[in-house]
């Protein structure tokens, strides 16, 4: 799969080959200015290309239209495609309803046929119309959840028919109870460690259903600040063969072993971290690449923030995200941990390909 770029960092010379290419990916990123002819249009115009020294390109129609430029009618850059509206127009639905939407009746609503708009659908957004509304209704869950009240109440106000069709719903997701992750982590044990490294000191922490913290160069306070009101167990018998496996997968990071985790976050972010978890062991892939495989090629920065958002270090492994032109870019944790854990994949074996 090509990769998608940052489209904050495409040159001339890119915007050229993306054009030649008719790449759908870039439809909004730029338009291409034809000066021999008067017009601009999207990058996947199907019309003939025109010849380089005719083209200038724009970051938007407003640019191309104050240089004497008119929107081309073949490819009408100045709106929205048929597809981008009908995914629109089922994303308006699905944010506006807190019922399921059956996909028959947004098929019926867009005038596109059930399979076609799924497929379409889960090209933009990453998800299925029915994932992506599951994820909602789990999103808006948590948020009333966090804002304290009854648990019922706010399950209710998502749009779940009941309490158990929420657990069912966030079944192998969340390790909380969700009236424990709502106040703090109260009535939930979490078990904990800071453990040397060949990084530094890592602290690992997990409840019952799996890892939820995995940081270098902190200490229990952290966990306080994150579960204030949670019961903070040091060590114990069961999470010691647990640490030996976090810290296995820290020292030898492309041997790392299937680590039960216990994460919560938003529908895009989810996305973002199982992108993550999809990159193999001495390879690399860019923010925007990472932003695309969340079904989102134009949400690099908000990529970003979702792998910084990531709360165990290693097991989702954010370490392999770099920028565009092949510098490491940020780490919570720093650059040089960042380096070395790169550095240790490829001696494990794997190619370390920087883009």
């Amino acid at each position: 799969m090509a990769e998608i770029m940052d489209a904050q960092t495409l040159t001339d010379d890119d915007r050229w080959r993306i054009a030649l290419a008719k790449d759908r990916n870039y439809d909004g990123a730029f338009v291409t200015g034809v000066h021999s002819t008067g017009i601009y249009c999207r990058p996947s115009c199907p019309a003939r290309a025109p010849h380089r020294k005719n083209v200038t390109f724009y970051a938007t129609c407003r640019d191309a239209e104050a240089a004497g430029l008119r929107a081309c009618k073949r490819c009408t850059p100045q709106t929205a495609a048929p597809d981008e509206q009908a995914v629109q127009a089922c994303l308006d639905i699905l944010h506006g309803s807190t019922a399921p939407v059956p996909l028959e009746e947004l098929s019926v609503t867009t005038g596109y046929s059930p399979s076609h708009l799924q497929r379409i659908f889960k090209r933009a957004a990453g998800l299925s119309p029915a994932a992506y509304s599951r994820a909602l209704r789990r999103e808006r869950a948590g948020d009333a959840l966090s804002r304290g009240g009854r648990v019922t109440d706010a399950l209710y106000d998502a749009g779940y028919s009941g309490p158990s069709r929420f657990y069912a719903d966030i079944k192998g997701r969340l390790g909380m109870a969700p009236s424990a992750w709502s106040d703090g982590g109260r009535g939930t044990v979490i078990h904990y460690a800071v453990t040397e490294t060949g990084l530094g000191p890592m602290l690992v922490a997990a409840t019952s259903k799996g890892v939820c913290r995995v940081s270098f160069m902190e200490d229990r306070s952290a966990l306080e600040r994150r579960f204030p009101n949670a019961r903070l167990v040091e060590g114990g018998a069961r999470f010691s063969v647990l640490l030996a496996q976090v810290v296995a997968a820290a020292e030898r990071p492309a041997t790392a072993p299937n680590i039960p985790l216990d994460v919560k976050g938003t529908a895009f972010q989810e996305a973002v971290w199982q992108a993550l978890r999809t990159i193999p062991p001495g390879e690399t892939r860019t923010y925007a690449q990472i932003a695309a495989a969340a079904g989102h090629p134009g949400a690099v920065r908000a990529a970003g923030s979702a792998n910084g958002a990531n709360a165990v270090a290693v097991l989702i492994p954010c370490h392999r995200v770099v920028r565009s032109d092949g510098s490491l870019g940020g780490y919570a944790y720093g650059t040089a941990i960042k380096q070395a854990l790169l550095e240790r994949e490829q001696a494990d074996g794997g190619t370390l390909n920087f883009p």
